[in-house]
Formats: structure tokens, sequence, C-alpha cells
């Protein structure tokens, strides 16, 4: 009979995974010094997340440093770091507003904020845009967000997408589990960088065809064999591992 997973089994899953993603995005060099975040709703009580310490730098982050707090901003256990008001009015926004949505991730990298930037936002002009094309919301900038009146605006903009270019800013993006949230990130952010050469070597483009755009979703399912973004996630630990293994600690 398989055992039933604990409480504490299931947050330390949780942590482990949250803990990996940043230090993903430190390794692949999408970090903003120690600005930026990525949260994760935990299993059993939904209204607590994890986020990170705020001083500490994405590759110095572990399973065990990740701050709990509540949907008010509140620490729930113990941590010797605060937490960043801006990263608290953001994720809280999107974790109240959509229960489907377990992590979140906010960046700044250059290729993301010039996207956001351009009135025309993200084109079809790559297959990496078209993973994400049909899903993706968009944000005015109200400044540094740590008015909580932002929220309810986040949570409108966002709606049932699981991308959303924060303007003149950034990117927001969701998925069901930290995997997901990495590997949209990963598509989104390979999507800019392709976009921002097209752009900046051409004069005219040649976009996708809206007929294919419709198709690749499915296509995408189909060459994962189901498994979406879970396919390449255990690969990705395994090269963290081989980096430094402190992560898990």
């Amino acid at each position: 009979m398989k055992k039933k997973r604990s409480l504490e089994d299931s947050e330390r899953e949780l942590r482990l995974d949250l803990a990996a993603c940043y230090r993903l995005i430190a390794h692949f060099g999408w970090d903003d010094l120690i600005y930026t975040h990525i949260t994760c709703r935990l299993m059993q009580d939904t209204s607590h997340f994890l986020i990170n310490p705020f001083g500490m730098m994405f590759d110095e982050i572990t399973a065990s440093s990740l701050v709990k707090i509540d949907m008010d901003g509140n620490k729930v256990e113990y941590s010797e770091w605060p937490v960043n008001p801006a990263g608290f009015v953001i994720h809280s926004a999107i974790h109240q507003g959509r229960e489907d949505i377990r992590c979140v991730l906010h960046a700044h990298t250059v290729a993301t904020v010039a996207v956001s930037s351009l009135a025309c936002g993200l084109l079809p002009l790559s297959q990496h845009a078209m993973l994400l094309f049909q899903r993706i919301g968009y944000h005015d900038y109200e400044g540094i967000s740590v008015n909580e009146g932002e929220r309810q605006r986040l949570q409108d903009d966002m709606g049932l997408n699981n991308v959303m270019f924060l303007r003149n800013h950034g990117v927001l993006v969701a998925g069901a589990t930290v995997a997901e949230a990495f590997q949209t990130f990963y598509f989104l952010q390979r999507a800019c960088e392709i976009q921002v050469r097209v752009m900046g070597c051409v004069s005219e483009t040649v976009t996708i065809k809206p007929e294919v755009q419709m198709a690749v979703i499915e296509q995408y399912w189909q060459a994962n064999l189901g498994k979406g973004a879970q396919l390449a996630w255990p690969g990705l630990l395994r090269k963290l591992d081989r980096i430094d293994p402190t992560w898990r600690e």
C-alpha cells in the first residue's frame, strides 16, 4: 500500500521545486540582483505561500530559507529575512484571484522589459511565441507595486491567462506547478529575445499564419508525450545537482 504523504512531505517537495527554480533563474542569468520574485502557494494551507528572503541572491536560496507568508504579507513562521512589499502585492493578487495557479514567477530581464515596452507586445514571430500567444494579458505601469489597491487591476488584466506583460516593467508567468511556470517563462524569454533581435535587424517581419498559431499548442502536447513541463524538469534538477546541490538544504 502506497504511503500517504504528510503535510511536511508535501511542503518540502514544494520548497525543493521553488528553490530549484530560483537557482535556475540565476543560472540562466535571468535574475535582477535581489529583486523580482517567484512564489508557490501551499497545497494544504492555500492562504499561505512561499517567497524569497528579501536580500538573498537567487543563487543563495535554499529550500529551508524560503519565507512562508499569508495573503496579507505577514510571516507565518519565523524568518530573520524581510519580505519585499512589492513582491507581496503582485504575487498575492494572482494567488488570490486564481485557484488553479500554484506558482507565480515575476521577472524583468532585458528582453521581456523591451517587449513589454512595445505597443505591439509579443508578436507571432517564432515557435516559442506560439506556445504562449493565445494566453497573454497586459497591465499598464502604475509605478513600483506597493499599493494594495493595484491587486484588483492585476487580477482583472491577468484574467485566465498564464502570462502577463507588466508594461515598461517586465512579466508575470503563472503555472499549476513550479515546473510549468519555469518552462513557460523559458519559452517567453526565448520568444522575447528572438523578437528583439528580429526587430533590430529588419524593417519587415514574417509572422506565423493564424491557422498555424491555433494548432501549435496541441502539437506541443503531442511532441512532449502529454507530459508538458514535467518532461524536462527532472533533467533541470540534475543539472542543478551537478552545479551546486546546496539548493536542497
